[in-house]
C-alpha cells in the first residue's frame, strides 16, 4: 500500500507496555480463548465474552491518538482510510458516521465485552465501539496463515471495522438473536464491507499491483474449512461461524468489485 499524504487516525488507544495488575481470566476464558482463535470467533458476537468478569486494572493511562512507530502508525493511517470511506457513504445516505476506536494491546487486554487475549485474534466490542489487535497477530498471519503482506493487515482492521458498521446501521443486533448460520452471514458481510474499503482505496491511488491478491490470500487462510481442516483434520460445515475460504474470498471481492454497501446483503442472499 502507498499511504503517502493520507493522515492518521487520532482514534486510536495505545495500551501496549501497559502492565495489567490484579484478577484473571480463568480457566474457562482461557479455553474460550484458544478455540476463539483457531475459529477465528470476534468475542464480542460469537461468544460472548462479556460473561467472563475480571479485576485487571491498568497500571497507567493508556496513550491517544496515533503513535509514533512504523506500525502504529500503519494501522493509524489503515484506520483513518476506513474514516473517510465511511463517512463518505454515511453522509451520501443521510447520515452521520461515528468512527470507532482502535485499540492496540499486548497479551491481554480489558474491554466492555470481558477481557480479551492474543489468543482471540483482532475483536471488535460493539459496548464500547472499539477495535481490539495485538500487532503479534499479524507475525502468525504471515507465518502460520502464509498471507504476508500490508494490505493482508489492512484487510484484518477494515473487517472489524464493518462490524462497527453493523453496529452502527443495527444489523448486529439480530447476531443477538441468531445462531451459527447468522453468525455467518454476519462474518460474510464484514468481509464485504472491507471489500467496499478495498475499492475506495483503490480508487485514492492507496494500492500496489498484488494488494488485493493479499487480501484474498488472507481471506482464504482464515475460512472456517482451512483452519478446521488443519486443526482438527476435518471439516464439519454446522459449526462454520465466519465462512468457508470460498465464500469470504466471493463476498470479498464483491464489495472490492462494487464499492457499493448495498451489494452487501448476505442476509437477503438465498444462498451465501
Amino acid at each position: 500500500m502507498e499511504f503517502g499524504n493520507q493522515r492518521s487516525s487520532s482514534n486510536v488507544e495505545d495500551r501496549r507496555g501497559i502492565g495489567m495488575v490484579g484478577g484473571g481470566i480463568g480457566i474457562g476464558g482461557i479455553a474460550v480463548a484458544v478455540v476463539a482463535y483457531l475459529l477465528g470467533f470476534d468475542p464480542g458476537t460469537a461468544i460472548q465474552v462479556g460473561q467472563q468478569v475480571s479485576t485487571h486494572q491498568e497500571s497507567r493511562p493508556a496513550a491517544k491518538g496515533a503513535p509514533a512507530d512504523e506500525m502504529g502508525q500503519f494501522v493509524s493511517k489503515v484506520l483513518a482510510s476506513t474514516e473517510d470511506t465511511w463517512t463518505e457513504i454515511f453522509r451520501a445516505n443521510g447520515r452521520q458516521y461515528t468512527p470507532p476506536t482502535l485499540v492496540l494491546y499486548e497479551r491481554g487486554v480489558r474491554s466492555a465485552c470481558g477481557m480479551g487475549q492474543t489468543a482471540m485474534g483482532p475483536f471488535y466490542c460493539p459496548n464500547d465501539q472499539k477495535l481490539y489487535i495485538d500487532l503479534a497477530f499479524y507475525n502468525d498471519l504471515r507465518t502460520r496463515f502464509k498471507a504476508p503482506g500490508d494490505f493482508a493487515q489492512a484487510y484484518v482492521i477494515a473487517h472489524e471495522v464493518g462490524h462497527h458498521v453493523q453496529n452502527l446501521t443495527g444489523t448486529f443486533q439480530k447476531m443477538r438473536q441468531g445462531d451459527n448460520r447468522m453468525s455467518v452471514r454476519m462474518e460474510l458481510q464484514a468481509d464485504c464491507y472491507a471489500g467496499v474499503w478495498g475499492h475506495q482505496a483503490a480508487k485514492a491511488n492507496l494500492l500496489d499491483p498484488g494488494d488485493v491478491d493479499e487480501a484474498l490470500a488472507a481471506a482464504t487462510a482464515i475460512g472456517d474449512d482451512r483452519l478446521q481442516q488443519q486443526s482438527q483434520g476435518r471439516v464439519t460445515p454446522d459449526s462454520f461461524t465466519h465462512g468457508s475460504s470460498a465464500q469470504r474470498v466471493r463476498w470479498f471481492k464483491t464489495g472490492m468489485e462494487s464499492g457499493r454497501p448495498k451489494d452487501c446483503d448476505t442476509f437477503g442472499a438465498g444462498n451465501v
